[in-house]
């Protein structure tokens, strides 16, 4: 028996007893492994928090500009009861 044929023959049973692993298995390429989907869903939170930073700064904006607008009135109604006495 030539080495080539013995080879052959022992693939056979070892295929043949699943000791062959990945013979069934689709071709092509991989799917995104656990570190490329982790590195998706990373950016995804990172973008889901620089927008909820962005409307947290526009609300405190605006919080700012309604108390110093408060206080403007404020000081108005000071001036005039002042005057009225």
């Amino acid at each position: 028996m030539n080495p080539a044929s013995s080879l052959i023959s022992e693939w056979r049973k070892q295929a043949a007893a699943g000791a062959v692993e990945g013979l069934g298995k689709k071709r092509g390429r991989p799917g995104p492994d656990a570190k490329d989907r982790k590195i998706a869903e990373l950016e995804a939170e990172n973008e889901r928090l620089r927008r909820k930073i962005d409307t947290q700064d526009k609300v405190i904006e605006v919080q700012g500009k309604v108390s110093a607008l408060l206080e403007h009135l404020s000081e108005s109604a000071d001036t005039e009861t002042r005057s009225k006495l």
